[in-house]
């Protein structure tokens, strides 16, 4: 079975190189070092990757408008899309995966609008970014509601939908809403797109849900965090990862452990979320694509 090797955390990498976590996340690099976002796409490449998923997990209207920027979201996206397509032809290959994170925050679904108000939402975004974008990755959707406004504003912009849900760190057959992961069933008959993955939780989290994943769609993957846990401060629009703590015990070995469970319960995509590095990256490229040259997947199979 062939494995699509996805990259890792954008953001937390970013924080780690630049020595600080701001309001804006990985929005400030956009503004700052745009050429820093560059060259952590080029390691996650050279690490063996063949995803670049942009940095565009925060560029959504909600969270520019807290900061007096709502004005900013097509040329912030487009310089997002381009730098993850100059690191993708430069690499000689592989997707560009347009990155669009939860409305409300992340892990808050009650903080997210109603499904069709987040469909007009995210077409609007999905539209800009499908100027560049291979396929639409929708990320840490945590409840159903939540993950059906993604992709009906996703599916719009005729590109591959990515479907990315969070589940609760402390039962990964449940999403962070509580609802059972199973739950998602009706929502992939209706919409089927084109992947289901499941995304920055718990890698023990995300190994109970792998397999009910794979009992309802024919493509899933997975991509975990380092975290030890969600602080409940971290909350809102202008909560900053400071108040988040690595794990020590998920290096790239203990990581590509978890990752080739997951392999053998069906994932087909595989990667890392926040404090994924490229060599963890790396490391998953040795055991999961060990023939030379990593294999460039076709746009959105």
């Amino acid at each position: 079975m062939d494995i699509t090797l996805m990259d890792g955390g954008m953001g937390q990498e970013l924080v780690h190189r630049t020595g600080k976590a701001t309001p804006l996340w990985a929005i400030q690099a956009l503004l700052d070092t745009p050429d820093l976002v560059g060259a952590v796409h080029r390691d996650f490449f050279d690490a063996g990757a063949e995803v670049a998923t942009t940095n565009t997990y925060a560029v959504l209207p909600d969270r520019l408008a807290a900061f007096g920027m709502a004005d900013r979201l097509e040329d912030l996206t487009m310089a997002a899309c381009d730098i993850a397509a100059r690191a993708r032809d430069d690499a000689g290959g592989g997707l560009v995966a347009g990155a669009l994170g939860p409305l409300g925050f992340s892990y808050r679904p009650d903080n997210a609008p109603p499904a069709e108000e987040a469909a007009e939402i995210y077409a609007r975004v999905a539209r800009i970014q499908a100027r560049v974008a291979d396929v639409l990755l929708l990320e840490t959707m945590s409840s159903v509601d939540q993950a059906r406004g993604g992709v009906m504003g996703a599916q719009v912009a005729g590109k591959p939908v990515w479907l990315a849900l969070s589940v609760d760190d402390t039962d990964g057959t449940r999403l962070r809403s509580g609802e059972p992961l199973a739950q998602i069933a009706p929502l992939l008959e209706t919409f089927a797109p084109a992947r289901v993955l499941l995304n920055c939780s718990r890698p023990e989290a995300v190994s109970q849900g792998v397999p009910i994943l794979a009992g309802l769609h024919d493509h899933v993957g997975a991509y975990a965090n380092g975290f030890t846990r969600i602080d409940p401060r971290f909350n809102g629009i202008g909560a900053t990862t400071d108040l988040l703590s690595t794990r020590q015990d998920i290096g790239p070995a203990a990581y590509a452990e978890f990752a080739q469970g997951w392999v053998a319960e069906g994932a087909r995509t595989v990667g890392g979320c926040c404090e994924i590095g490229p060599a963890h990256i790396a490391e998953l490229a040795r055991r999961l694509k060990p023939a030379a040259g990593p294999v460039i997947p076709a746009a959105g199979l």
